[in-house]
């Protein structure tokens, strides 16, 4: 448990810099950590076929499974074998990891599978080692795309950041010193002011780190800075996947500049929309089919040992009885998920719309929405369940308040990202051939809008499962009195925070088991066949 905190004005500061520092430099770890990490790794799935038929779908099954799975390693094996305080710390600090890697991975091997055939070719004739690859061709090229995906891993490990400073298995419970335990602590205490003034510290330290070590990393590892000889300009455009967009957006100015519809302009106009998306939709849809049959075989196995449960439980009736119990709550949680993933729809598109087709002040917007989405779920919770106290469901309208911040901002900032790879003239369409009203969401704004509203759906509702620890069942252990301060009826996500508490392992390993097989069949059966169906689309 923390130390009070100091009363004066200049003390509180002082102590809130101190733990919001001690904060930072774990998360620093962790973030460079996973980007080392998945270097290795993505680099490795994506030049061995046999790895990456293996690598791929573990890591999207790992990236979706809520941080508390891997509470009983951190403690188990970190904690034990590591000497305390450290063995704490290493296990905060791996925590934090399972939230920032996987994404990361995916960047890699994304970025690697884009790679031209003429790089390893001239790594080739010039006889480079191993090694020399790595160093001189591959991490060159990948590490844009590890900048940007580290930007979204630091709004994820910001999120769990309460949860990963206090972890427990059983009656046993550990905590650092760190500012997602103070601000829970002083928002469940009622020291609102102090619990301002360690909000306004928390996001001056996420503005410093976005527009200080993000904005110089992506000027360090900047496409143009990796590919700059103008001799190969082509072949890299080549690579990123918009040689085609260039000569539509040619064909767009042409239109611009006559000012006048023509009978092919609706269908010029849909090409125009629909080229951005490539880039973003074939690498996912190429991976989506590598490792298809590595699904299927995960899909087998989990039901063969779903199938040996149940053959369990016709003998011992309590694992009979804990698969219903998972089951059940499987369903409840999916109900909430998909309805708050129905609200963030209907506030994104619009939005986005706005922001993208309407206003004229894109950046400012931006700017705000990050100061927001900067502000974990986690830290404002117990301001939210005392502001929801008093009304009816209060429960529900909390899960649905954390499952729906959880999920807007990665919609909103994937559909803009898309949007900003356009060529302005190109959205001038528009208003040149006087596309309004149904129309135009039909021709223009959907068709600009949809590759980065499927990429931001899947991102949106993986967070959302990843929250229901949250959202279902929300607790102060390690803080103040340890009380229960919100929790639904029923739902995966409290059934794995309570059955981990209780140091019931057997239930909670059985209700991981459904929530991965779920999550499989989800990703099989809608996530892959919509980026096939968006590929074939537009391409």
């Amino acid at each position: 448990m923390l130390a009070p905190l100091p009363g004066g004005t200049l003390q509180l500061l002082s102590a809130l810099l101190l733990y919001t520092s001690l904060s930072w430099i774990r998360l620093l770890i962790a973030l460079a950590l996973s980007m080392l990490v998945s270097l290795g790794v993505g680099i490795w799935a994506a030049r061995s076929d046999r790895a990456g038929r293996i690598i791929l779908p573990l890591t999207d099954i790992f990236q979706t499974l809520p941080i508390l799975a891997f509470f009983p390693f951190a403690i188990y094996v970190i904690v034990t074998y590591v000497p305390s305080p450290l063995g704490v710390e290493a296990a905060v600090i791996f925590l934090m990891i399972t939230s920032m890697i996987w994404n990361i991975i995916f960047g890699v091997y994304e970025s690697m599978k884009a790679m031209p055939k003429e790089l390893f070719e001239v790594s080739d004739v010039y006889g480079m080692s191993r090694w020399q690859r790595i160093r001189k061709v591959y991490v060159p090229a990948v590490m844009p795309k590890v900048v940007e995906q580290a930007n979204l891993s630091w709004a994820i490990g910001l999120f769990y950041l309460v949860t990963s400073e206090i972890f427990a298995v059983g009656s046993t419970s550990y905590s650092v010193a760190g500012v997602g335990t103070v601000l829970a602590g002083l928002a469940i205490g009622g020291n609102f002011y102090a619990y301002a003034m360690g909000l306004g510290v928390f996001i001056a330290f996420v503005l410093a780190t976005r527009y200080i070590l993000f904005a110089w990393l992506e000027r360090r590892f900047s496409m143009s800075k990796q590919f700059a000889p103008p001799a190969h300009a082509k072949r890299h455009l080549t690579m990123l996947g918009i040689t085609h967009k260039v000569r539509l957006d040619r064909e767009i100015r042409r239109l611009v500049r006559e000012g006048r519809p023509s009978r092919r302009a609706p269908r010029r106009r849909a090409l125009a929309a629909r080229a951005p998306a490539r880039a973003a939709a074939a690498p996912a849809a190429a991976a989506g089919r590598r490792g298809s049959r590595a699904y299927q075989w995960l899909l087998i196995a989990i039901a063969v040992l779903l199938a040996a449960l149940y053959a369990a439980g016709a003998i011992n009736g309590t694992t009979l009885g804990y698969e219903a119990q998972a089951l059940d709550a499987l369903v409840q949680t999916f109900a909430r998920v998909w309805f708050a993933f129905i609200v963030v729809l209907a506030a994104a598109v619009p939005l986005s719309v706005y922001i993208i087709f309407f206003s004229r002040r894109l950046n400012s917007y931006i700017t705000v929405f990050q100061i927001l989405a900067s502000i974990p779920a986690t830290i404002v919770l117990p301001v939210i369940v005392l502001a929801v106290s008093g009304f009816a469901f209060s429960a529900e309208i909390v899960a649905f308040l954390v499952f729906f911040l959880s999920g807007i901002w990665y919609v909103i900032f994937s559909v803009i990202a898309e949007a900003k790879a356009i060529d302005p003239e190109v959205l001038e369409v528009k208003r040149v051939f006087g596309v309004r009203g149904l129309r135009a969401w039909k021709e223009v704004y959907i068709r600009v809008i949809v590759p980065g509203l499927i990429t931001g759906a899947v991102t949106a509702v993986a967070a959302e499962w990843n929250a229901s620890i949250v959202a279902e069942y929300f607790t102060s252990t390690g803080i103040g009195n340890g009380a229960v301060l919100s929790q639904v009826g029923i739902g995966i996500g409290k059934l794995l925070d309570t059955s981990l508490a209780s140091g019931n392992l057997t239930l909670m390993v059985i209700a991981l088991i459904n929530l991965t097989a779920m999550i499989l069949l989800i990703n099989t059966f809608v996530w892959k066949r919509l980026y096939r169906r968006m590929s074939e689309i537009y391409s």
